[in-house]
């Protein structure tokens, strides 16, 4: 991986760390199954969010896509699967890693027709 990349990987997690020290919550799990529980909980209706920012309704007249705010549910999507990687202790290297495995995965998949 560039250094560059990884830089920006680490900084994006140190972010993320330094956020989830301030957000002191009674309500957050202490478990780790508890806790991937409720990220991804929140992942989902994060991607709820960004989906109705298309439109997806088919049966109703389509407003204007607002890029900027699909840009930030999408950012908020992220902050939540950076806070679950740490939860399920994953570094930056650890996602790269596994990224590869699962795309060489997918990508025999679709030659073998899947």
């Amino acid at each position: 991986m560039s250094e560059k990349i990884k830089d920006r990987l680490d900084e994006i997690f140190k972010l993320q760390k330094d956020l989830s020290e301030i957000i002191k919550s009674d309500r957050y799990p202490n478990d780790i199954e508890g806790k991937v529980s409720a990220l991804s909980t929140a992942i989902m209706h994060e991607a709820v969010e960004l989906q109705r920012t298309t439109n997806w309704k088919w049966w109703k007249t389509p407003s204007e896509f607002n890029q900027n705010e699909a840009r930030e549910e999408l950012i908020d999507i992220w902050h939540f699967v950076v806070q679950a990687s740490i939860e399920l202790q994953l570094t930056p290297d650890d996602i790269l890693d596994e990224y590869k495995r699962k795309n060489q995965i997918n990508h025999e998949r679709q030659k073998n027709g899947y």
